[in-house]
């Protein structure tokens, strides 16, 4: 019975470690979104260029975070 609870606890703690590298990903996305709409602000004819250029980079950056969540599921419920 110990172990057990020793093993779910170890698990909650492995994927609560994978869940901190979703940091990075939101201080990236935060720091290209501000990029773009200064850069928008400084040159607005070149919105829309600059709008498609910041969601590729969002969904790139989001991906890492995506991978962070299914690593820490795997952790909880296969591991």
């Amino acid at each position: 019975m110990e172990n057990e609870a020793l093993s779910t606890g170890l698990k909650a703690i492995g994927a609560g470690l994978a869940m901190v590298s979703a940091i990075g990903p939101g201080l990236g996305i935060g720091l290209l979104v501000q990029g773009a709409l200064e850069a928008i602000g400084r040159n607005p004819d070149a919105a829309n260029d600059i709008q498609t250029n910041m969601i590729l980079g969002i969904a790139f950056a989001e991906a890492v975070a995506i991978y962070a969540l299914v690593v820490a599921l795997i952790i909880l419920f296969v591991i």
